[in-house]
């Protein structure tokens, strides 16, 4: 009996080593299980923050939203600055052409304005029954005195436009070549207050 309880210990006894050996396995088996699973979390996390794709959150900023009428009476007067634009463009450089040339013609303007002649050709119709300027098919186009009143003031505002964008220190070409859109949206006060700084710099 005592061989047997003996032999039966000494058969139980690998047993449970062996259970402890599987338990220690198990033991680090799930440590390096939680390991790469903190690690893959871990990486996953600097892949989508580095991620150029992921939206950067703007700071929250307390500009006042303008008021609707403020801003439709701003599009109205755009629009209206926007239908003017044509006319304007066309009687400076009919005056323009006429001071350097002595006439303005139609393959010069289309030369200047960078249009075509077709262009050209129908918005002097346009412009000849709004009273700005005379012109006969294959002749020299000339302003009436609407639109040298109106070439003027597109000249002076031209001037002062450009020359307050290269006291910003805006380089003449580039200065140039804003100012062509810029002119034609300032309001007088605006260009009131160029002239002003401009003769305070001085």
């Amino acid at each position: 009996m005592t061989g047997g309880d003996g032999g039966g210990g000494l058969r139980d006894l690998p047993v449970e080593q062996t259970n402890e050996g599987q338990g220690q396995s198990r033991s680090a088996d799930s440590y390096k299980f939680i390991h790469n699973v903190a690690l893959a979390t871990l990486q996953t996390g600097l892949v989508k923050r580095a991620s150029p794709t992921e939206p950067v959150p703007l700071p929250k900023t307390s500009r006042p939203v303008r008021p609707a009428t403020l801003q439709a009476a701003s599009l109205r007067q755009t629009r209206r600055e926007h239908a003017t634009e044509t006319a304007e463009d066309y009687v400076e450089a009919i005056a323009d052409l006429s001071t350097a040339m002595g006439e303005a013609r139609v393959v010069d303007l289309a030369r200047r304005l960078g249009v075509t002649h077709v262009t050209v050709n129908r918005t002097l119709v346009r412009l000849q029954r709004e009273g700005y300027l005379s012109a006969l098919p294959y002749r020299a186009i000339f302003l009436t005195p609407r639109g040298e009143r109106l070439a003027k003031i597109c000249q002076r505002r031209h001037e002062v436009v450009v020359a307050f964008l290269q006291s910003l220190g805006v380089p003449p070409k580039i200065a140039e070549r804003d100012a062509e859109g810029i002119e034609h949206h300032v309001s007088p006060r605006t260009l009131t207050a160029f002239a002003q700084q401009l003769a305070q710099s001085i």
